[in-house]
């Protein structure tokens, strides 16, 4: 596999990058990128005594769209991972980030897909909402859309949600906890009626529900103005991406959520954080949602709401741009 990591010397991308370099199958190449200090982490991660070589490419400041360095090193990439972008800080929301980081992503990945047309996309730059349908509309643009290798990357929800429900269940600990919806604010519903064993009491729940809506913000606050969630997001970022990898190969045929193109199916949205079953082809097949709750029904119905309004804000962009 040839695996990219765009953003790869930034607060998530080095611990991204590192995941990578420890897990990726034997053989593999990991591709790094970014504006600053490309070589030297490159250099250091080379050191790591595991079967990935790595190569790199550094772009320029300020940036410049189609970068040729980028285009020279994303040949015959197999799976790219953006998180490239600014991050947020104490007051922001994502979509906060929305000017400057749409249109890195929509440079990023259509570079990527004039020289690499089949490569897999994993999205992590905020607001992913909008992110997701921004690459959309511009692979579409390109003629070079496959609706099956565009992704979203929603597992953090996942991460904390899991995390903070199995602080209230110990010893009996859950798995991983479905999470259905959008990656910000009142888009996230985690889905604990779902979860087998004994019921989760509605107040736990619904007080469960809000922190994970507001985690990002959490370790926003908490990092005090110096950035946002790098570890958690390179931690969930890495485990996708593998699991994109294990997919491609015929490794295993693992079931995610992930924001995705909902293919016109009956979920309410055009893209929408749901289970999906990965293989070779990238997604193989997208998977019911299941159950809710009542509350739960509840809170998908405002996520539903916020967000169309979301991938309007994509497909305005787009359309202003090509």
């Amino acid at each position: 596999m040839r695996v990219a990591v765009l953003g790869a010397t930034g607060g998530i991308g080095q611990s991204l990058a590192l995941l990578l370099k420890l897990q990726l199958p034997a053989g593999s190449t990991l591709l790094l990128y970014d504006l600053v200090g490309v070589k030297g982490v490159a250099a250091d991660l080379s050191h790591v005594d595991t079967q990935v070589d790595i190569e790199w490419a550094q772009g320029t400041l300020p940036p410049k769209p189609k970068c040729p360095e980028l285009a020279r090193l994303m040949k015959n990439a197999d799976v790219v991972v953006i998180c490239a972008g600014i991050a947020r800080k104490p007051g922001m929301t994502r979509d906060d980030l929305f000017s400057t980081n749409a249109g890195v992503v929509l440079d990023l990945v259509t570079t990527t897909a004039s020289v690499s047309p089949d490569a897999c996309y994993c999205i992590i730059t905020n607001p992913v909402n909008s992110t997701v349908p921004i690459a959309a509309e511009g692979l579409k643009k390109m003629g070079k859309y496959n609706k099956n290798k565009l992704f979203g990357v929603t597992t953090l929800d996942i991460l904390r949600a899991t995390r903070f429900i199995n602080e209230k269940r110990q010893p009996v600990l859950v798995q991983s906890v479905p999470v259905i919806g959008g990656h910000s604010g009142s888009t996230i519903v985690p889905l604990f009626s779902q979860l087998p064993g004994v019921p989760i009491p509605a107040d736990q729940s619904a007080k469960m529900l809000v922190r994970v809506q507001d985690a990002g913000t959490e370790v926003v606050n908490a990092k005090e103005g110096k950035g946002s969630a790098t570890l958690s997001m390179a931690a969930a970022g890495a485990r996708f991406a593998l699991s994109v990898v294990a997919g491609l190969r015929g490794d295993a045929n693992p079931i995610v959520y992930t924001y995705v193109d909902t293919d016109g199916g009956n979920y309410g949205s055009r893209y929408l954080a749901i289970p999906v079953a990965l293989g070779k082809q990238g997604i193989a097949a997208r998977l019911p949602i299941g159950q809710m709750s009542t509350p739960e029904q509840t809170a998908f119905a405002t996520a539903l709401k916020d967000l169309q309004a979301n991938i309007a804000e994509g497909d305005k962009y787009v359309k202003s741009k090509l």
